[in-house]
């Protein structure tokens, strides 16, 4: 019951926060100002367990899975701090992005009554900065729990870095109570499946990379990724309306973030050129089968895995090849400041 009652005053915080957040069209400025935001509404003992130096392994050790984490939890914050926070997370994420996240979020929810297990919890997601937000500055920030891993990096007050980014789904379909049928990442996997579906047979030899799918994403939470094998159909091997498909998948992922993310995004991925892009399958083609779809440009991949949980348990991911963490962002940075490290005046 006391669950119960917490997650009612969640959902009415988070009702106040969409129904007064603005996004804002610098993405930048906004998550600069939340963030201060949100750091003064901190105690002195939250202020320390958030804050983490720039420069330093932390920002780089991200994961997916339940496990123990450093930062802030919603879980020990009242309801102004987690108004503060969720209102940092809003100029982040696009309205989809966020919707995604919360719904996510709770889906923990479903698994503690599923489980009784303390490690489900609502509450268990986390806040962690690096650096100093400033205008003008370069510093970072993640928000991180069961199943969600964002991570973003500012650089000069200007340019963000969104990457890597994680959304996954347990419960995949809500199969029982009041919540019955939903389906948070369905779209990425029914686009995907019907990507697959027009292919002729020509094209389908080369998207099926296996006739078994992977336990999980390939390239799990390492700190920084190389492309995987050059394998699956290709771009320029499709016709106009499976090309259509592919994009709107890439945009699906892309479109998490907030429109000018997004479309810096989407930007980078076609100067980096179409046609080279590939998509591959692996499992079965069939609703309910476990299967596996990864779709790789020159400068970016994205891997989608259903096999767990019976294949209702998915796990997906956006990665960079070279600009995770913003280390595209921050080679720049450095040469255009050659002397000392990053820091919140440069």
């Amino acid at each position: 019951m006391a669950r119960m009652i917490l997650n009612i005053g969640c959902a009415l915080v988070l009702l106040g926060t969409i129904a007064f957040t603005q996004q804002t069209p610098d993405p930048a400025t906004g998550m600069t100002t939340a963030a201060i935001k949100f750091l003064d509404t901190l105690s002195d003992e939250q202020e320390r367990a958030a804050r983490f130096p720039f420069d330093g392994e932390d920002r780089f050790d991200w994961h997916f899975i339940p496990r123990e984490r450093k930062g802030v939890p919603l879980k020990t914050m009242t309801a102004t701090q987690r108004s503060a926070a969720l209102d940092l997370l809003r100029t982040a994420l696009s309205e989809d992005g966020f919707t995604k996240a919360e719904s996510i979020r709770q889906l923990e929810q479903i698994l503690f009554e599923l489980e009784g297990r303390d490690i489900r919890d609502p509450d268990l997601y986390f806040f962690m900065v690096f650096g100093e937000p400033t205008t003008g500055g370069t510093w970072g920030w993640r928000y991180e729990g069961h199943h969600l891993s964002h991570n973003w990096t500012i650089v000069n007050g200007s340019a963000v870095a969104a990457s890597p980014q994680f959304f996954g789904t347990n419960p995949a379909e809500v199969r029982d109570g009041p919540k019955k049928g939903q389906r948070v990442l369905g779209s990425e996997e029914d686009q995907a499946r019907a990507l697959l579906a027009s292919l002729n047979m020509t094209q389908k030899a080369s998207a099926m990379l296996s006739e078994e799918a992977p336990r999980d994403v390939l390239t799990s939470n390492e700190r920084e990724v190389a492309m995987l094998d050059d394998l699956g159909v290709s771009h320029a091997d499709m016709d106009a309306s499976q090309r259509g498909v592919l994009w709107s998948i890439i945009e699906e992922y892309a479109m998490a973030q907030p429109a000018a993310v997004a479309e810096q995004r989407l930007a980078e991925v076609r100067t980096a050129g179409l046609d080279n892009i590939k998509f591959g399958w692996m499992g079965g083609a069939a609703r309910g089968e476990p299967h596996y779809y990864r779709i790789q440009g020159p400068t970016f991949l994205i891997e989608y895995d259903n096999t767990q949980g019976q294949a209702n348990h998915v796990h997906s991911v956006w990665r960079d090849f070279e600009g995770d963490f913003g280390r595209d962002l921050l080679a720049a940075h450095y040469e255009q400041y050659p002397h000392g490290p990053v820091n919140a005046d440069d």
